[in-house]
């Protein structure tokens, strides 16, 4: 969360400079020292020794200056950017040197001494935001094309980066307000007879407008599980082979397999992608009745992460389980009738058996020793997640994005309801003016400083 001091500037734009180091942690060939702000070009002159014109590469020493002496810190080039064509709209200096640790902080100590304050994590995108340079859909993309886990995931943050998503919105609020000046206006001049409750024109389109958000809703989706992936538990008696079935989807050997039942203890945990999707996969304690202390608490662990799941994937022993649905095959004790509803039944170890099995929609057959059956779980995951992988990959969304469409599209549907059933136009009206403040508080026109504060603390400091 955002500390009370996140949130000082959000109202209003802070005339403070800032400078932050741009470039990851580490040793690099290049290092990048940013600076923003009405100081900047004064503080990096003085760094520089020497006049900077604008876009232009000045090859330099940098220095730090004080009564006695001038020392060289480091070598490189220096950009300067003047506002407002600049990122953040501001004064901007890069001072490109190169990726040392010691040799950046030395240098961002002295843009410090020089009047700079340390920039707050993504308060770059925030100056970028609140200057009109983005709104707040492209600034929670510069996040995500950072943090992006696959190619699929890196495209579609780049497309909300450039706008895709953004337009798509302006486009649905401009659908919305047009209806909605058409509405109020109807209900501000009476006189004009303007029969709205039967005009077939304003029920069409309510209806293209509730089809568009249901369209708009099922894309964010595929944009949300692009960014946060879905969460999967793997359950089971102990030697079931729910630690093979880890290795087998995450393609290398991270859990310790041996012929010895509860070799896993705690909860182990694994990040893959299946065609893009994100999958968060957390190998479980065997289930079973015990008396070891340590193995209790792994069972109970378990069950929190069942809880807390998406799907549970419930390996059973092919050979010794003949149940058909999860109620049957769950050992005791059973879950709840949530964790029941996502559980899929996974039947290993069908190389031992004689007879093929076929797959159903509660169960699904395959050797986790053997890499059978593998390829159609992983098409199993993916359906449940009503992910469509690919490589035309949609924009890049977050949940707020989607809880903000799912609400706008229930309101339209609401008023729809209200005018059909009831003839109440002034209901119709409200309900219209709330789904176009949801849009609005989608890319930042309408947003609480809280909101706002929230999504720049979870940027990278130099952003």
């Amino acid at each position: 969360m955002c500390s009370s001091a996140c949130s000082t500037t959000l109202t209003g734009l802070d005339t403070d400079t800032i400078a932050a180091i741009a470039t990851a942690p580490g040793i690099g060939g290049i290092g990048i020292i940013r600076l923003s702000g009405p100081q900047s070009l004064a503080i990096a002159e003085q760094i520089c020794q020497q006049s900077l014109t604008v876009r232009h590469a000045h090859f330099c020493d940098f220095c730090a200056v004080n009564a006695e002496q001038t020392d060289v810190i480091d070598s490189g080039l220096a950009l300067y950017f003047k506002g407002p064509a600049s990122f953040t709209g501001e004064d901007v200096v890069e001072l490109q040197g190169h990726g040392g640790p010691v040799v950046l902080d030395m240098l961002l100590r002295e843009t410090l001494r020089l009047g700079a304050r340390h920039a707050r994590p993504g308060e770059f995108s925030e100056r970028a935001f609140l200057n009109d340079k983005l709104d707040l859909v492209q600034a929670e993309a510069i996040a995500d094309l950072i943090n992006s886990g696959s190619e699929q995931a890196a495209r579609s943050a780049l497309k909300s980066l450039q706008g895709e998503f953004s337009r798509h919105l302006d486009q649905l609020a401009a659908q919305l307000l047009q209806l909605r000046m058409y509405v109020e206006a109807a209900l501000d001049f009476p006189e004009e007879e303007i029969d709205f409750l039967n005009d077939a024109d304003v029920h069409n389109k309510l209806e293209q407008l509730s089809s568009t958000l249901s369209t708009s809703v099922q894309q964010t989706r595929q944009g949300t599980l692009l960014q946060e992936g879905i969460a999967i538990a793997i359950a089971g008696k102990p030697n079931a082979g729910k630690s093979s079935l880890l290795n087998a989807l995450a393609g290398y050997e991270s859990a310790i397999v041996t012929a010895q039942a509860g070799t896993t203890r705690d909860v182990l945990r694994e990040h893959i992608h299946i065609d893009g999707l994100r999958i968060h996969l957390v190998d479980t304690a065997g289930l079973r009745e015990s008396e070891d202390v340590i193995e209790q608490e792994g069972i109970r662990r378990a069950y929190k992460e069942f809880d807390k799941a998406d799907l549970i994937l419930l390996v059973c022993d092919a050979s010794e389980e003949k149940g058909k649905t999860a109620a049957d095959c769950w050992p005791n004790p059973p879950p709840s009738q949530q964790v029941l509803q996502r559980t899929l039944v996974v039947k290993n170890k069908i190389d031992l058996l004689e007879q093929k099995s076929e797959n159903s929609q509660e169960v699904c057959h395959l050797s986790a020793r053997t890499g059978q059956g593998i390829d159609a779980l992983r098409e199993r995951i993916a359906l449940h997640a009503g992910f469509q992988g690919g490589t035309s990959s949609p924009f890049m969304a977050r949940r707020r994005h989607l809880d903000a469409l799912e609400k706008a599209a229930q309101l339209i549907s609401h008023g729809h309801a209200q005018l059909r059933e009831l003839g109440a136009g002034e209901l119709l009206a409200e309900d219209l003016r709330q789904a176009q403040d949801c849009l609005s508080e989608i890319s930042g026109k309408v947003s609480s400083d809280e909101l706002l504060g929230e999504i720049f603390a979870g940027f990278c400091i130099g952003k």
